[in-house]
């Protein structure tokens, strides 16, 4: 019986918005530079899109300010009606809400929460879980979105010891995620296969489980017996902007020759 090939999910990783630090283009570039990666995904054979806030270093902790999510959500339209795929958001370093309002004003699907549930320690301090938030904003909105949620997000550490098996658990049937990330210990660093069995192991062979960072043509194979998709930014890129070559690469690197 053959496997179905993994789900690939591009980032578009937006450069620096108006009023963070290192901006040092007009909206009207950034907008042409997400359009222009999301459509090389798009060509590379990505199945759908995640905009985030990657150039606006040093990262807020929690809420971001409204000319963030103004331009977000200008930049999501212009993709959104650019590109034939579903798109989402993450709203670095952690603002969920902004992230599922986006959704409800782009007609975006689904976005990524780095902390869901649980404390951890970042370069940011401490980030705490507000996934009591997030399930009653999506509630009341009446949103589809689904929530993709980091298990020991990369960039941290959890606060106090966290036992993964009952951690990944929780995040699904407490924390409201419907799906879980992992990855490594940083952006385009590798995720452990191991880690992948782990938590694979603890929620069952049901429920839906991405990679998100340091995926290659040479690393995906060790990890797709375990996962559903991977969520691809840093290894796509060439000269800084996705490269469609580099999206056919990692797409064909998905396609399992037979299921064991």
């Amino acid at each position: 019986m053959t496997k179905p090939a993994a789900e690939l999910i591009g980032v578009v990783h937006l450069e620096a918005l108006p009023g963070a630090p290192r901006n040092r283009f007009s909206i009207e570039e950034i907008e042409a530079l997400a359009v222009r990666d999301a459509e090389a995904w798009e060509t590379g054979g990505a199945d759908r899109v995640l905009i985030e806030n990657f150039g606006d270093t040093p990262f807020f902790p929690g809420r971001v300010p409204p000319e963030t999510v103004a331009a977000m959500s200008r930049i999501g339209v212009a993709v959104g009606r650019a590109i034939g795929l579903r798109i989402g958001f993450n709203v670095l370093r952690n603002d969920a809400e902004a992230a599922l309002a986006l959704c409800e004003a782009c007609g975006g699907s689904f976005l990524r929460v780095n902390v869901l549930t649980h404390a951890y320690v970042t370069d940011q301090g401490i980030l705490s879980g507000r996934a009591h938030l997030l399930a009653r904003k999506r509630k009341e909105l009446g949103s589809t979105a689904t929530i993709f949620a980091d298990i020991l997000v990369k960039h941290a550490a959890p606060l106090a010891p966290l036992d993964i098996a009952p951690a990944a658990r929780d995040l699904l049937a407490r924390g409201g995620a419907d799906a879980l990330i992992i990855t490594g210990t940083g952006t385009g660093q590798p995720t452990d296969p191991a880690f992948a069995r782990t938590v694979r192991d603890a929620i069952g062979p049901a429920e839906k489980l991405y990679v998100g960072s340091g995926t290659t043509p040479d690393t995906a194979g060790a990890l797709l017996p375990f996962v559903d998709g991977f969520i691809v930014g840093t290894y796509a890129k060439r000269d800084a902007r996705v490269d469609s070559d580099r999206v056919r690469a990692i797409a064909r690197a998905l396609v399992p020759a037979r299921a064991s």
